[in-house]
C-alpha cells in the first residue's frame, strides 16, 4: 500500500484544478490559457517525479498501489495501481496533452469550456491507464467520451454534429459491451463476486464463457482503436475536429483501445486470446494493407493521415496476436511511437490550415517555399511515419516483425505469407506519405496566389514540434529506453500462455 496518494493527485488534479477556470478573471483568454498550460504541465511534472522516484522499472507488479472503500454495499474499491504496461502511455498522456493544450492557443471562443473539456479528458484518460478495478475503468472509460463529443460538436468543422454524433454512437454502443463483459466477469468468478484486476487473473472460467466475454471486450476495444470494421467513425472524426482535439485522439485515444486489449483480453482471458489471436494477426494485415490504400484516395488533408493511423494500428494488433515477447513488447513500443508520430502530423496538418485555409491536397502546392518550417517538420514526421531507420516508428514495426517470425505458435508458411503481406503495406505507406508531401509542399500554386504573404511556424509551434521531435529521435536511437518498462510485465502477461496447448 502507497502511504502518500500520488496516483490520486495524479488522476484528479486535472478535472479538479480544470473547474476552477470558470471563476477566473476573463481577460481577453490569456489568463485562462496559461491556467491551463500551467496545469498541465505541473501535472507532467508531477507524474514523472512520481514514476522517477517510486516506480521500480524491474518489478513486474502492481505499485503505487491506493485501494480506497467505494461503495460498502457491493464492497466496490477505488483501486489504482500502475505497472510496466501503463506506466507508458501515462507519460505520453501528460506530454500529448501538454503540447495539445499549449497548440490549442488559437481558441477563443467559448475557451474556459474548451480547456476545461481537456483538462477532464486528461483525467479520465489517465484513470483508465491507472485503473485496477474493472467498475472504475468502465467509468473513466465512460468520462473519457463527454469532453471528446463536446470538443468536436462545438469546435468542430461544418459536419460537425454528424461526426460528434457518429462519434458517441459507435463508442458509447461499444461501452456497452463493456460493462456487460465487467459484470460478467465478475458475477462469474470462482472466488466469489469481485470486480478487482489482480483477483481476476488467473480465474478459470468455462471455455465457452471466457469466448463470450472476450467478443464482448474485443468490440469495446475494436470501436476505439479502432479495428476494421469499426473504424468509419476515426477519418470523420478527425476530419471536422480541431488539430488539439485530434492531437489527443491520435496520440492517445487510439491507445486506450489498444491497452484494453492487452489489458483485460490478454491478460485476464488468456486461453480465449490463444484461440483468437490468429484471426487478430490476419484483421490486423487486412487493416494494415487496406487503410494505406484507402489512404492514398483521400483529397482531405486530414482524413488522409487518419487513416494513416488505422494502418498502423494494424501492427499493435498483429504484435498482441503474435503471443511473444518480442510482438507484444513491439505493440507496446508502436502504442508509444505512435502516439508522438499521430499527434505531431495532426498538429503540423492543423498549423497549416491556419495559414492556408484549405483542406483538400489537390489545391494546395508550393506550401515549401512559402514556410519552410514547416516543410521541415512535416518531413521528417513523414519519414518517422513511413518507419524510416533512426526514427521510433522503425523500431516498433521491425520488433512487431519479429514477434512473428519467432512465434511458435503458427507454422512457417503462414508466418512467411504473413509478413510478405506486411511488406506490401509497408511498400504503400511510403507512397500516401509521399504523395501527400508532394500534393501539399511542391509546385507553385500557392506561391503564385494572393495569399502568398503567409508566414511560417512562430516560436511557440516550433517549440511543439520540436519537443515531439525529441522522444521519436530518441526512441528510435535507443528503444531500451521504453522497452526496459514493459519487458518484465510481458514476460508475466505471456506466462500465462502455454505454447504447447495451442491450437495449431
Amino acid at each position: 500500500m502507497n502511504y502518500f496518494p500520488w496516483l490520486t493527485i495524479i488522476v484528479f488534479l486535472p478535472i479538479s484544478a480544470g473547474s476552477l477556470i470558470f471563476f477566473l478573471p476573463h481577460r481577453g483568454n490569456r489568463v485562462i490559457r496559461w491556467y491551463t498550460i500551467c496545469i498541465s504541465i505541473l501535472e507532467l511534472l508531477i507524474t514523472t517525479y512520481a514514476f522517477c522516484y517510486h516506480f521500480q522499472s524491474d518489478d513486474p507488479l502492481m505499485q503505487l498501489v491506493e485501494d480506497y472503500k467505494w461503495i460498502n454495499f457491493f464492497d466496490l474499491h477505488c483501486k489504482l495501481g500502475i505497472d510496466g504496461l501503463s506506466i507508458g502511455p501515462v507519460l505520453l498522456t501528460g506530454f500529448i496533452t501538454t503540447l495539445a493544450t499549449l497548440s490549442a492557443w488559437p481558441v477563443t471562443r467559448d475557451s474556459r469550456l474548451f480547456y476545461f473539456l481537456m483538462l477532464a479528458m486528461y483525467s479520465a484518460q489517465i484513470g483508465s491507464f491507472s485503473s485496477r478495478d474493472l467498475l472504475l475503468f468502465f467509468i473513466m472509460w465512460e468520462l473519457e467520451l463527454i469532453p471528446v463529443y463536446l470538443l468536436l460538436a462545438m469546435w468542430g468543422g461544418k459536419k460537425r454534429m454528424y461526426s460528434a454524433t457518429k462519434f458517441i454512437l459507435y463508442t458509447a454502443g461499444g461501452s456497452v459491451f463493456l460493462l456487460m463483459g465487467a459484470l460478467g466477469l465478475g458475477l462469474y468468478g470462482s472466488n466469489g463476486p469481485t470486480l478487482d484486476f489482480e483477483t481476476s487473473i488467473n480465474q478459470p472460467y468455462p471455455v465457452t464463457l471466457e469466448i463470450i466475454f472476450y467478443i464482448g471486450f474485443f468490440i469495446t476495444f475494436a470501436v476505439k482503436s479502432p479495428i476494421l470494421p469499426l473504424h468509419t467513425w476515426l477519418p470523420d472524426t478527425h476530419g471536422e475536429a480541431h488539430y488539439s482535439t485530434c492531437m489527443l485522439l491520435a496520440g492517445i485515444l487510439l491507445k486506450m483501445g489498444a491497452y484494453g486489449l492487452i489489458r483485460i483480453n490478454m491478460e485476464l482471458l488468456p486461453h480465449a486470446h490463444s484461440i483468437f489471436s490468429p484471426w487478430l494477426m490476419i484483421i490486423g494485415t487486412i487493416q494494415i494493407i487496406y487503410a494505406a490504400s484507402t489512404s492514398s484516395g483521400q483529397r482531405n488533408l486530414k482524413k488522409r493521415i487518419a487513416y494513416s493511423s488505422v494502418s498502423h494500428m494494424g501492427f499493435i494488433l498483429i504484435g498482441i496476436g503474435s503471443i511473444t515477447d518480442a510482438g507484444l513488447n513491439g505493440s507496446i513500443l508502436q502504442i508509444i511511437s505512435h502516439g508522438f508520430i499521430g499527434a505531431a502530423l495532426f498538429f503540423l496538418a492543423g498549423t497549416t490550415y491556419d495559414r492556408i485555409r484549405l483542406v483538400y491536397l489537390d489545391e494546395m502546392g508550393g506550401v515549401a517555399i512559402l514556410m519552410p518550417k514547416i516543410f521541415t517538420m512535416f518531413s521528417i514526421f513523414s519519414m518517422a511515419s513511413l518507419a524510416l531507420p533512426g526514427m521510433s516508428g522503425f523500431v516498433a514495426e521491425l520488433i512487431v516483425l519479429w514477434g512473428i517470425i519467432t512465434s511458435q505458435k503458427y507454422l512457417l508458411m503462414p508466418k512467411i505469407l504473413m509478413t510478405f503481406l506486411i511488406a506490401i503495406g509497408m511498400i504503400l505507406t511510403p507512397i500516401y506519405s509521399l504523395s501527400m508531401s508532394r500534393q501539399m509542399f511542391y509546385g507553385y500554386k500557392l506561391f503564385n496566389a494572393p495569399n502568398s504573404y503567409l508566414f511560417d511556424f512562430g516560436p511557440r509551434e516550433l517549440f511543439g514540434s520540436i519537443s515531439i521531435f525529441l522522444p521519436v529521435i530518441g526512441i528510435g536511437m535507443y528503444p531500451d529506453f521504453v522497452l526496459s518498462l514493459s519487458v518484465d510485465k510481458v514476460e508475466v502477461i505471456l506466462s500465462n500462455f502455454f505454447i504447447d496447448s495451442f491450437p495449431k
